[in-house]
C-alpha cells in the first residue's frame, strides 16, 4: 500500500497526438509520437508498442494519459520523454487509456 502523497509523485497528464509513424528505428513493432500538453509543458516524443490495436494515422488527434516526470529513457535508437497509458487487452497488447471528453492539453490526473 502507498500513501497518497506518493501518488501525488506521478505527474500523469492529458496530450493531444499532433505526429504518429512506424518506429523503424527499434527492436520491436511500435509506433513514434509526438504528443502536445499544452503551453507549459510543451511537445514530448516517445515510442509505444501499439502497433496490434492502431494504425498511426488513426491516432492523430488522440487524446491519452501519459507520465510525463520519468527520466528520459532509450528506446532503440531514440530518447523517449514520456510514457503513455494503457491497459491490456485480452492478447495483452496496449489499449490506451483516453478521457471519455475532451479536456485542455495538459490537464493533471487526480
Amino acid at each position: 500500500m502507498i500513501d497518497y502523497s506518493e501518488f501525488e509523485k506521478v505527474d500523469i497528464r492529458v496530450g493531444t497526438i499532433l505526429e504518429a509513424k512506424l518506429n523503424d528505428k527499434s527492436n520491436k513493432p511500435s509506433i513514434y509520437l509526438v504528443i502536445d500538453f499544452g503551453n507549459v509543458i510543451g511537445k514530448k516524443k516517445t515510442s509505444a508498442q501499439l502497433t496490434k490495436n492502431y494504425l498511426p494515422n488513426e491516432l492523430i488527434g488522440y487524446q491519452v494519459a501519459a507520465v510525463i516526470n520519468f527520466q528520459p529513457k532509450q528506446i532503440g535508437k531514440m530518447i523517449s520523454e514520456v510514457l503513455v497509458l494503457g491497459f491490456p487487452d485480452d492478447d495483452n497488447n496496449p489499449v490506451l487509456v483516453t478521457p471519455s471528453f475532451k479536456i485542455s492539453n495538459g490537464g493533471k490526473l487526480f
